[in-house]
């Protein structure tokens, strides 16, 4: 091979995995199942079901196309049912998966309601819970309406009236007591107007009959100055927490006046009259409450176990606290947004907790915070386990790394529109939030090992981030000061030393023009010498290279060449020099060429890692091929509809992948310049390329928030089509086994598993026009006849839909025709009804996402490409197959009546001819 690689290295298809990177929250209600395993979340319109521990979508709810104000999880059923409340007024029913689904797909399937109660109130519903034993719902509204449903019947039971305005907190009461049979079943409330209400579910004038009746609540707890936002009480029913927007959680008393147990008086089996709830403890917790509840007292936190009552609370500070409820004191305390200070807590409300979930499976809390971002915090060690970013806004740049010397990566990059840098765990997809930067993150780029992070941003400095010497976290530890404007392009050095390490020097570029070259020689290499506070390197050159904003930089592999892109529409190839020999290192740049041909901005360039060659994309739609050595245009490759964003090399030069603003995503071969695969799972333009160092995975992101990984399919689908060319041989090769052995069945039933209307066909035609037709038989083959008899219901449709495309067809229509004739006196109307009836067709279309469509949601039809076999195997309705089947042979029936009208015309001209016109005449001149 010449030490070159073949053509067969090239890839040919990239499939997109189902472990991309999508938004699964842009705010509202957010549930976790019972054993912890799958997240809940809402995105407007929109319910998705999230495996927690691999980040995989396991199902999607599209619902009625109105915002979805509440959800609720009932377990009354197997599997447990979600429960929406809809803008619309309107609960739907959703039964949740069994399992995950057997096979990966980069889209979840959709699920659908098995019970709607439309117009169930007159006003929204804003928060909605479940009875402990799963048999009842309670809604509240926000004209201040508190309904009761049966789950099972999905009825009113009950209807609450009095709240002084929307209702703000929901919980049923039902407490078990040992010993004795359950005494109270009740529903408290909490409302805008800061008052606490109990409600006795047992109270029989409480029960909807007819119309419904409203009825009084059995107490209303007063002590709250605004909203109430929580509520909880414990198992036995005797303590009860409450807290709202007023910074206070307020401890109540629920058995106080109470004699616990039956009296005499009352008669056997009834309690004593409950008292007035009174407030034991005040918790002042110095932060607006969004959300509370009670711990369990085996719960042991910080690593010790406690009998203790502790209760935790989520507020606008973004932390989580856990309180000790009796004492009133602060037990502890879990941080917020990992990577944000508290000072920029108290600057921006949006990093508030919005509601608070105890996990009992794994002793842990989840925070859902209003900046989208869903935390899991353990109990026993007070820290962040996990975190979730529900929404990543526009993804501008994204880079592969790795946090130790392992050759795979084990984090990916993302810069969003936020002064925050967002890595992702490549295996669990949990996320870790870099902080540092005072503005928007513009463009990120890496280390030749993989193990250093570059970020440039609208602050005007440029950042060096590596990973902490126990792996588990990264930090800052250079900061690059000087340019005048914001950085929107970083190249760091490639080359390796003698150590395996690189980094040795920094190119930043600006939008004042200019780029400078900083100096890294000074930072250590062993994270163990990382410095505490960041060095700030010397900038060695600053050199105004562009009239316009620069967009793109990049080094050659050998750091002797520096590419720039830029607005002004020229790619400028610099020589540079670096020398680090002497105590103090020293750097040069010089101008060796520009390449001019792009008739627009240019966005991005790439060396190449073989060839003396580099990459630009360009806002003409194009990207073009410059040769180093006269800086001329090789080749020009034009397919994108859009300004292409993103263009890098694969396949040892030999390839090119680029991402435009069409949201296309491109493979190219260089030799031809062929675009060989066109990528598609995005909806907006796709601004950042990112490509493992293998070669076998892709990333694309862009405006959409969606970062989809793409996995290198070219093996597979090739195996797959020797796997389907084997097949196919050896259906061909039993085919003609059967036909020789004349075993008919078997070869008919094969020709239509395999969708081969052709052979099947040739086979019909081999048996109807056989000279030696059988006795008795309508197509000439008693066994023949025998299989159209007994073809079971969906090879009968599949063959009466071949019947009807032979039959358009006036060369095979006497086929068709004889075929149909033997199926109609074979077989009864019944039963042919009945064999269209047991195919099975789908009742709705299908989309492109592999879903039904639903006429009655207003969802935009679609139609599926299918393939031609699978058109072929395609099931039709009897009314398709007769609106086929009766033009075309009402047409050869009237060919036929013309050809028996012009077979008489023919009849008398020859009788004529016999001895007719001219019989006499040619008998008198023989005469």
């Amino acid at each position: 091979m010449n030490g070159q690689p073949s053509r067969k290295a090239l890839k040919t298809s990239f499939r997109a995995s189902p472990r991309s990177i999508r938004p699964i929250y842009t705010g509202g209600p957010v549930l976790l199942t019972k054993d912890g395993q799958w997240l809940i979340t809402t995105m407007g319109e929109e319910v998705l079901v999230t495996e927690v521990k691999t980040g995989l979508a396991i199902a999607k709810i599209r619902g009625d196309s109105t915002p979805i104000t509440s959800l609720a999880l009932s377990y009354h059923t197997e599997p447990p049912t979600l429960i929406t409340a809809h803008s619309s007024m309107t609960i739907r029913y959703y039964p949740l998966p069994s399992s995950a689904p057997s096979t990966s797909t980069p889209k979840p399937p959709l699920l659908s309601y098995t019970r709607a109660l439309s117009k169930a109130y007159s006003a929204p519903i804003l928060i909605s819970a479940v009875s402990p034993d799963s048999t009842l719902l309670a809604t509240g509204s926000s004209d201040g309406i508190v309904k009761v449903w049966d789950l099972e019947g999905g009825y009113v039971t009950h209807l609450f009236r009095g709240h002084g305005g929307p209702v703000s907190a929901l919980h049923f009461n039902f407490p078990n007591i040992e010993g004795e049979e359950r005494r109270r079943m009740e529903l408290i409330t909490g409302s805008t107007d800061a008052r606490v209400r109990i409600f006795d579910l047992r109270d029989a004038s409480a029960r909807v009959v007819g119309g419904g009746n409203a009825v009084k609540p059995k107490a209303v707890l007063e002590g709250h100055v605004s909203v109430v936002r929580g509520i909880d009480t414990t198992s036995d029913g005797k303590w009860a927490v409450t807290g709202g927007r007023d910074k206070v959680v307020l401890v109540w008393d629920m058995l106080s006046g109470e004699t616990v147990g039956s009296s005499k008086k009352a008669g056997k089996g009834k309690a004593t009259a409950i008292g007035t709830p009174k407030i034991v403890q005040t918790i002042i917790a110095q932060e607006q409450i969004e959300s509370l509840g009670l711990l369990p007292s085996e719960e042991s936190v910080a690593g010790s176990s406690t009998s203790r009552l502790l209760c935790y609370t989520g507020g606008d500070t973004g932390s989580v606290k856990i309180w000790d409820v009796l004492k009133g004191a602060e037990v502890g305390a879990m941080k917020g947004v990992e990577g944000v200070d508290e000072a920029e807590v108290d600057e921006d409300e949006q990093r508030g907790v919005l509601d608070v979930i105890y996990d009992s499976t794994t002793s842990s809390l989840v925070s859902i915070h209003a900046d989208q971002n869903i935390i899991f915090h353990s109990l026993s060690s007070l820290q962040a386990v996990r975190q979730i970013v529900g929404f990543n806004d526009e993804i501008v740049d994204t880079t592969f790394l790795n946090s130790s010397s392992s050759s795979s990566h084990t984090h990916l990059a993302l810069a969003t529109n936020s002064n925050l840098i967002r890595l992702y765990s490549t295996s669990t997809f949990d996320v870790r939030l870099l902080s540092g930067h005072k503005d928007m993150v513009l463009c990120l780029d890496k280390s030749a090992d993989n193990q250093w992070l570059v970020s440039g941003s609208k602050d005007r400095t440029a950042r060096v981030w590596a990973p902490t010497p126990d792996g588990k976290g990264w930090k800052c530890i250079a900061i690059c000061e000087g340019h005048a404007e914001s950085i929107g392009a970083v190249a760091i050095s490639r080359k390796m030393d003698d150590k395996g390490k690189s980094g040795r020097f920094l190119f930043t570029a600006s939008q004042d023009r200019t780029i400078k070259m900083w100096d890294l020689t000074s930072l250590p290499l062993d994270p163990a010498s990382f410095p505490d506070e960041p060095i700030k390197p010397r900038s060695m050159v600053t050199l105004k290279v562009h009239e316009k904003d620069i967009n793109s930089l990049d080094l050659s592999p050998n750091d002797k060449f520096l590419a720039s892109g830029s607005q002004d529409k020229l790619v400028k190839i610099f020589h540079v020099d670096f020398d680090a020999s002497s105590g103090s290192a020293a750097g040069s740049l010089k101008l060796a060429g520009s390449c001019k041909g792009h008739r627009r901005g240019v966005w991005s360039v790439k060396f190449s890692r073989t060839d003396r060659v580099v990459a630009s994309a360009a806002n003409d739609k194009t990207v073009r091929l410059w040769s180093l050595d006269d800086f001329s245009c090789l080749k020009t490759f034009e397919g994108h509809t859009n300004a292409v964003l993103r263009v890098d090399f694969l396949s040892h030069g030999m390839q090119l992948i680029t991402s435009a603003r069409d949201g296309l995503v491109k493979l190219w071969n260089i030799k031809d310049e062929e675009c060989v695969k066109t990528l598609d799972n995005h909806e907006d333009q796709v601004w950042a390329l990112a490509i493992s160092s293998d070669e076998k995975t892709i990333v694309s992101a862009g405006s959409d928030s969606v970062a989809t990984f793409w996995e290198d399919s070219t093996e597979v689908e090739q195996a797959e089509k020797n796997d389907a060319l084997v097949k196919a041989v050896q259906s061909e090769q039993d085919f003609t086994n059967y036909i020789v052995l004349k075993d008919y069945r078997r070869a008919i039933l094969l020709a239509l598993s395999m969708s081969q209307p052709g052979r099947l066909l040739n086979l019909f035609r081999t048996i109807i026009t056989s000279p030696e037709p059988a006795e008795g038989s309508i197509i000439g083959s008693l066994e023949v006849d025998e299989v159209l008899q007994t073809l079971h219901g969906i090879d009968l449709v599949r063959l009466l839909k071949f019947v009807r495309d032979w039959n358009a067809n006036a060369k095979t229509s006497p086929i068709a025709q004889t075929i149909l004739y033997a199926i109609f006196k074979l077989r009864s109307p019944e039963d042919i009804l009945q064999a269209f009836n047991s195919s099975n067709r789908p009742t709705n279309p299908v989309d492109e996402d592999g879903e039904e469509e639903i006429e009655e949601e207003g969802e935009e039809k679609k139609k599926k490409v299918l393939t031609k076999d699978e058109k072929l195997a395609l099931p039709i309705s009897i009314q398709e197959l007769l609106d086929g089947l009766i033009p075309y042979s009402e047409r050869h029936f009237a060919r036929v009546d013309k050809l028996v009208q012009d077979s008489y015309m023919l009849d008398y001209v020859l009788g004529e001819m016999d001895g007719g016109l001219f019989g006499g005449e040619i008998m008198d001149v023989d005469e």
